[in-house]
């Protein structure tokens, strides 16, 4: 199903804080105000069959998020019910790919957060050094906004030409995109103020071309990155990587899934790689003995060197 088999996705900021507001503790099938049985077994249905005929599995997700964007989904179509969305997405051409993509809504920035970016220059980039060649997993990489954000970094501490970026999501329309390597012109401002603040060196500018509406980012930042489908709730390691970054993917799981990815990302990550998580979330039993905490307040971890 993939190109190199993880699950990332990017979601509306709202979104995010609502989740993290739900603590990714929620037992699943709980419902929020206004939920009822007869549609929380609607929902069971319904993950079931995009799980059977596409093999997205969003069936350990936590059931408030999918609740919003199923209902957003429902609006749009024009239905009363889940059971009438099943029915227009099991016959009815593209409504499938329409609720995919309300699942997988991509919303990032360059240098997001640049205090973490500042961080990872000063206090991991150093530890980088020692390695010939590096690769680094972006697991939920939405648009590609904080790949390029990375190799920027990387090309400024002499380090981009011994890396190899894997950034992965689940969206196939977030990967299209991703691979051009434009974003809108008019954010330029914006994400000039996050670079430098992430303790960026030289002019923004400099690493893109423009046209009437877009900035294009440079081949030569491109040339270190793989990008590709995959679902961290359904399919498993394809490398060993010196650094994973899964930032604010993980607290849409339920804990059993949560575990479930863990143990993936812990067995992708080297001996003494590190591990990148969003402000909400922190590593789970029983995965937690094999870690370090570097970083508290912007979650980076390093896994144990094991004798």
């Amino acid at each position: 199903m993939t190109e190199f088999d993880g699950l990332g996705y990017g979601e509306h900021r709202g979104e995010r804080e609502n989740a993290a507001a739900d603590g990714g503790s929620r037992e699943e099938g709980s419902g929020d105000e206004g939920s009822t049985e007869l549609e929380e077994l609607e929902i069971d249905l319904l993950l079931e069959a995009i799980y059977r005929l596409r093999g997205f599995d969003f069936r350990s997700y936590l059931r408030s998020s999918l609740r919003r964007r199923i209902r957003h989904r429902m609006n749009l179509e024009g239905v009363s019910t889940i059971s009438s969305l099943q029915e227009r997405i099991l016959h009815i051409d593209g409504v499938m790919e329409r609720l995919l993509e309300d699942f997988s809504i991509k919303v990032t920035e360059m240098f997001r957060d640049p205090p973490f970016f500042l961080a990872f220059r000063k206090e991991i980039v150093p530890l980088l050094r020692m390695h010939d060649r590096l690769r680094i997993w972006h697991a939920g990489c939405a648009t590609g906004e904080e790949v390029y954000s990375m190799a920027i970094l990387l090309e400024e501490e002499g380090l981009l030409d011994r890396t190899t970026i894997y950034a992965t999501d689940m969206s196939r329309t977030a990967i299209a995109l991703s691979k051009e390597g434009r974003f809108p012109l008019k954010r330029m401002q914006a994400y000039t103020k996050n670079y430098l603040q992430a303790g960026g060196s030289r002019e923004f500018s400099a690493y893109y071309t423009t046209d009437h509406a877009y900035a294009h980012f440079l081949p030569s930042l491109k040339k270190h990155m793989m990008f590709a489908q995959h679902n961290l709730a359904t399919d498993g390691s394809f490398n060993e990587f010196q650094v994973i970054l899964c930032r604010n993917v993980l607290i849409y799981f339920t804990p059993e899934l949560q575990s479930r990815v863990f143990g993936i990302l812990n067995g992708s990550l080297a001996s003494g790689g590190f591990l990148a998580l969003g402000s909400k979330e922190s590593i789970i039993s029983p995965q937690r003995g094999d870690f370090e905490e570097l970083n508290a307040e912007y979650r980076i971890f390093r896994k144990r060197v094991m004798p």
